[in-house]
């Protein structure tokens, strides 16, 4: 219980002291105007509170991965507390901090324009591709979990042992009222249905929150049964993976959206567009991120505790990480109490997924300078977008999240290199961005290059080589990106 309080309390000690270390060296204007007011068109371009626009925010960017990845990632053992803890401090909240700021000073711009403005063209191509992608396997797979929750939620209360109710179309119906859901909220203006509906949403999640911290608080917290309880500092580094997956770099792929998201640098500019002044971006961008690692850590403690042992976890991942939400939630609040935590855990990937999809349209649109004030000229984007998205939803869930994990921690890789471009040419303390860049850029690297799903070469080879490419890409970086007096238009 000592070590989960005082990682929290990192946690917190991190926004409270190094988010002002990184806004000073970005350095705000609070007197500049925001988009929100210069270029507001009353359907993107939509001035809200900070209170709100950071709900907003957190339940876009939380979907199922501060909840399966820290559950994954318990299979590792403590050592997955740490990743969370300074993988968010260091590299996740600084990167959405500064890529929202980004965002702001270019008119709401979306990362790909961001990407080609500081690194040059073919990153912008690059990026465009790669974003479009990445939200779209996000939109498809986060249809998927929350579909199975439901699912496993109806069937529950529901009783039906007769054979009634099939479990098959139930999924079929939750899926298509999610996919509805997902269509009307990326084509109405973001304040009509996001804007009112999300602090519903919100209510869910903080009973969520607060439900499983109350669960693991009144119960007796300990790591798995097989480590003990009087488990020192040195003990975070053992690798207790029950197959010897090795930590590097699968853990820091597997605990991707509770220390380090890409995805995130494709929902700030969202956010970007509604901010009402640039002092509000600390507490919206950089806060949000340190709660989802509340999030993430809550559900990483769950599953190193909420066991007897490593083998109960294991048996219960025979399934998918949804198992261990329901089992634990209902075992540690009742049913009543757990049902609610579940939906709480449901309105995270909706609320990531809708928003998802909105961003891959607006993406698209500036790509093509396509506009987007018109209904029709939205459906014309909007339409095929789904298409395209039903028809990925074909393809196997677990061979989509493999791809997705990947895609999403190397757009978080190439964000920080955005960032550390446009701190280098301000002649700023860019090292705060092009360390956790480097450190993404081995990661990604060495696990497409050992990964099945990528060359499948030999680990050690693997990682020689990561580091090797890693190398002369910081080099490269060094050579191409120089200091200048010249001011960026910002």
């Amino acid at each position: 219980m000592l070590w989960f309080l005082a990682c929290v309390a990192l946690l917190l000690m991190g926004y409270f002291l190094y988010s002002q270390v990184i806004e000073r060296i970005f350095g705000i204007r609070p007197e500049r105007a925001t988009p929100a007011h210069t270029m507001a068109d009353g359907v993107d371009y939509v001035p809200m509170s900070k209170r709100k626009i950071w709900l907003i925010q957190l339940l876009n960017i939380a979907g199922t991965g501060p909840i399966f990845g820290p559950i994954l990632g318990a299979l590792y053992g403590p050592v997955a507390m740490l990743w969370i803890v300074f993988g968010c401090i260091f590299a996740g909240a600084v990167h959405d901090y500064l890529t929202g700021m980004l965002s702001i000073r270019n008119g709401g711009a979306n990362l790909p324009f961001l990407a080609g403005k500081y690194l040059g063209k073919p990153f912008k191509h690059f990026m465009n591709i790669l974003a479009v992608l990445l939200l779209l396997l996000v939109g498809v797979v986060f249809v998927a979990s929350p579909a199975s929750l439901l699912t496993n939620i109806t069937m529950d209360l529901s009783g039906a042992t007769d054979g009634s109710w099939s479990k098959e179309t139930v999924l079929v119906v939750w899926t298509t009222i999610i996919f509805a859901y997902y269509i009307l909220a990326t084509l109405v203006p973001i304040d009509k249905i996001i804007g009112r509906i999300y602090p519903i949403f919100g209510a869910l999640l903080l009973f969520m929150t607060f439900g499983m911290l109350y669960g693991l608080l009144a119960n007796d917290i300990s790591f798995f049964r097989t480590v003990g309880t009087d488990i020192g500092f040195a003990d975070f580094f053992k690798n207790m993976h029950p197959d010897n997956v090795p930590i590097w770099p699968i853990l820091f792929l597997t605990i991707a959206c509770g220390a380090i998201s890409g995805f995130h640098a494709t929902q700030t500019p969202l956010m970007a567009r509604c901010a009402e002044n640039e002092k509000e971006a600390r507490f919206i961008f950089y806060g949000a991120m340190i709660a989802e690692g509340v999030i993430a850590l809550i559900w990483c403690m769950v599953g190193l505790s909420f066991y007897d042992s490593q083998a109960g976890l294991v048996e219960a991942l025979k399934g998918t990480p949804s198992k261990v939400v329901y089992d634990s939630a209902v075992g540690m609040l009742g049913m009543a109490g757990g049902i609610m935590a579940v939906l709480g855990v449901v309105v995270l990937p909706i609320t990531s997924g809708d928003t998802a999809f909105r961003a891959a349209r607006l993406t698209i649109a500036e790509w093509l300078n396509f506009e987007q004030k018109t209904l029709m000229k939205r459906l014309m984007i909007a339409v095929p977008l789904f298409v395209v998205g039903f028809l990925v939803s074909k393809v196997d869930f677990q061979i989509l999240w493999r791809y997705f994990g990947w895609a999403n921690q190397t757009t978080a890789m190439v964000t920080l290199w955005v960032t550390s471009a446009y701190l280098m040419n301000k002649q700023k303390f860019h090292w705060v961005s092009t360390v956790p860049a480097i450190f993404m850029t081995a990661v990604c690297i060495t696990f497409i290059l050992n990964a099945p799903i990528g060359l499948g070469l030999d680990y050690d080879l693997s990682v020689w080589l990561g580091l090797a490419i890693t190398t002369v890409s910081f080099v490269a970086f060094m050579m191409m990106v120089r200091p200048t007096k010249q001011q960026l238009d910002d």
